[in-house]
């Protein structure tokens, strides 16, 4: 006889591999315990029903590797199956992959749709393709971009895959750029933006960051592509570190913010890029560099979508 999952789990321990420090404690029991309601996690965390190093933590608690974490028994939902998600949509992210093989997919992510849901959504490109792909049980994001950003973004199929790329995110081994379209005509002398990042959350809930001097050091290498007379300048932006909106509040700080940033953006030119049809944030992940584990490595490279290219030409007349 065939039974359907228990509506109530055992104890779990689990423990963190090295790969999964630094991340906050409910983001990784989101990703950890498939088919918990997101509210059943943070109701065992606020009443401290989750255990670490058999000590009680608070919920933004960041992970060191070896943590054990214990987790009490949980009571299921009815339907842990998420409701099946637009064809449309769905046809739209498969026809977006630029590489696929059997650990790894690499897709050209449109703008407008986020990596994964939280804060009000209730899925992103990840829980897309666990639809689009029920039979891989292991597909995890291997980093991140911004919802309104678009360009490359990798998706792992394998643990092992995910490992290799996160070690090899930590030891600068992949190569990211970007094209931003920037207010003003940057200055060929300016190549980077060293400046320090910190996050902060509004009383909103809403997450921000800011050059200052408490923050993680943050590095940007920029080289500029295309000018558009004192108007526009389309840059290229290489991220040194990985800090969350780096190269947004970089641009910012350097007197050139993008095109249709809403965060730390300029509304005057942000609206006459608009007004040229241009009703998107200007910044794609437009090439990758990516080491394999058997020692070679591949390269990507990811077009503009038609609204980004048809406002350039706009710019160009």
């Amino acid at each position: 006889m065939i039974t359907t999952t228990s509506p109530i789990t055992a104890v779990q321990l689990l423990e963190v591999a090295p790969e999964l420090a630094g991340q906050r404690i409910d983001n990784f029991l989101r990703t950890q315990l498939k088919g918990v309601p997101k509210t059943l996690i943070y109701r065992i965390l606020r009443k401290g029903e989750v255990r670490v190093n058999k000590g009680r933590i608070k919920p933004e608690y960041k992970l060191q590797a070896g943590d054990i974490i214990r987790v009490p028994p949980l009571r299921l939902a009815e339907r842990d199956e998420p409701a099946p998600l637009a064809k449309g949509l769905l046809d739209r992210l498969e026809a977006a992959i630029v590489y696929e093989d059997k650990a790894l997919i690499v897709l050209n992510k449109p703008a407008g749709i986020a990596v994964h849901g939280g804060s009000g959504l209730n899925y992103g490109v990840i829980e897309a393709f666990r639809q689009l792909r029920p039979d891989t049980k292991e597909l995890e994001l291997v980093h991140r971009l911004d919802r309104d950003t678009s360009g490359l973004l990798m998706i792992a199929k394998k643990r092992s895959m995910l490992r290799h790329l996160h070690a090899a995110l930590r030891g600068d081994g992949i190569d990211k750029r970007y094209m931003a379209l920037v207010r003003g005509n940057w200055p060929t002398a300016k190549k980077q933006v060293n400046a320090p990042l910190l996050k902060n959350t509004l009383r909103s809930g809403e997450r921000m960051v800011e050059v200052n001097e408490e923050g993680k050091e943050a590095l940007t290498i920029f080289k500029v592509l295309r000018r558009f007379g004192e108007f526009a300048t389309l840059v290229e932006a290489k991220p040194v570190t990985g800090r969350t909106h780096q190269i947004r509040v970089h641009a910012l700080h350097a007197g050139h913010a993008i095109a249709g940033d809403d965060k730390y953006g300029d509304e005057d030119f942000s609206r006459e890029i608009r007004d040229l049809g241009g009703k998107r944030l200007f910044l794609h992940a437009y090439s990758l560099r990516v080491p394999l584990p058997d020692g070679g490595e591949m390269q990507f490279e990811a077009p503009v979508d038609e609204l980004w290219q048809r406002t350039i030409e706009r710019l160009s007349v």
